[in-house]
C-alpha cells in the first residue's frame, strides 16, 4: 500500500475532524466576545449590539453548528464571508502583508470555511446522520 491509498481511506473522517476542530477554534471567539469567557482583554468591552457583537453572535452560533456538523455548507459559507469581511475591515488597512497586519488567522478561517462550504461536514456529522434517515 502506498501513502496515497492509506490517506485516501481516511479522508472522509479527517474532513469531519477538520470541521470539528475548526468549529471549536471559531466558537472560542464567540464565547470570549459575548460571554467574556475565556477573558480576553481586547474583547472585554464588546457589546452585543455592535459590529464585534454581531461577529461574536455569528462565531458563537456558527461555531456550535460547525462542531455539531449541522447545516455545515450554508453555515460555513456565511462564516467564510464574515472572515473575509473581518480581514478587509480590520486587518488589511493595517498593511499589505498578513504576517504584519495580524490577519493570517482570518485568512485561514476564511479559506477553511470556504472549503467546508463545498466539501460538507463529512461522515461524522449531524448532516450525515439526517441524510441517512431520509
Amino acid at each position: 500500500m502506498n501513502f496515497d491509498t492509506i490517506t485516501a481511506k481516511y479522508q472522509p473522517v479527517v474532513l469531519s475532524l477538520l470541521r470539528f476542530v475548526t468549529g471549536l477554534l471559531f466558537l472560542q471567539y464567540g464565547l470570549a466576545k459575548l460571554f467574556k469567557w475565556p477573558p480576553v482583554p481586547m474583547f472585554e468591552k464588546v457589546e452585543l449590539f455592535s459590529l464585534y457583537g454581531a461577529a461574536g453572535s455569528l462565531e458563537l452560533i456558527g461555531g456550535i453548528l460547525l462542531v455539531l456538523g449541522l447545516f455545515t455548507r450554508p453555515v460555513a459559507f456565511i462564516v467564510a464571508g464574515e472572515m473575509a469581511f473581518a480581514y478587509f475591515m480590520g486587518h488589511a488597512p493595517r498593511g499589505f502583508f498578513p504576517i504584519l497586519n495580524n490577519g493570517s488567522l482570518a485568512i485561514m478561517f476564511c479559506f477553511t470555511f470556504l472549503y467546508l462550504a463545498f466539501a460538507g461536514g463529512g461522515p461524522i456529522s449531524l448532516d450525515a446522520m439526517l441524510r441517512k434517515k431520509s
